[in-house]
């Protein structure tokens, strides 16, 4: 199964995703490619496949990404290879904007989306600020990009507000484990059971 959890930049998602991948050794996490430069803390293969544009470019033509865009001026894409990795277990959750969202939806028509969202335009500035990864101008830039992207939610399946961290890493996992519950993605595992009633019969 394919989660994909989107948001504006600085929503807080890659920490209620890695909140999630902490408590649940079931899931495991697609690591993107990327062209910007890898900051302080940040280990490759772990956080991001950090990539020049020439290769990137290379991947990108080869047909390699399930999706990929331009993000404040860098390059960013979610490999194919990733997405559908064999013998690593689990299911798979996505870190992607809301560009990338929609592409994978297009391709995986069974991925399941979850927007993040802060709960105020405030909070989102004080966060990207609290960050120190951006100039004034770029907060500016990322501010005005995510009151674009707020107005998409209806794309997506579920929406989660990050005005609580644990309470919305809460509901993060609880959609994943919903989601396992349906029955489309139990009917393999109800087989065995229904025959063992079937067998029984009036017994």
């Amino acid at each position: 199964m394919i989660f994909v959890v989107s948001g504006p930049s600085g929503c807080g998602k890659s920490t209620l995703i890695g909140r999630v991948l902490a408590r649940r050794r079931d899931l495991r996490f697609s690591v993107s490619h990327t062209t910007r430069a890898r900051r302080k803390g940040e280990r490759a293969g772990r956080d991001y496949f950090f990539v020049d544009p020439a290769a990137f470019e290379r991947m990108a033509a080869r047909g390699r990404f399930a999706e990929w865009a331009v993000v404040h001026g860098h390059r960013y894409g979610t490999s194919k290879a990733e997405v559908e990795v064999k013998g690593r277990g689990g299911d798979v959750v996505l870190d992607v904007d809301v560009q990338g969202a929609r592409s994978i939806r297009a391709l995986y028509k069974d991925a399941v989306t979850v927007f993040v969202l802060p709960p105020r335009p405030a909070v989102l500035r004080r966060r990207l600020i609290a960050r120190g990864l951006d100039a004034p101008d770029a907060i500016r830039a990322r501010l005005a990009n995510a009151r674009r992207e707020i107005e998409r939610y209806r794309e997506f399946d579920y929406l989660v507000v990050n005005d609580d961290l644990e309470r919305a890493a809460a509901e993060l996992e609880a959609i994943i484990v919903g989601q396992r519950c349906r029955r489309p993605a139990r009917e393999a595992a109800l087989a065995p059971i229904l025959r063992s009633f079937r067998a029984a019969g009036g017994r």
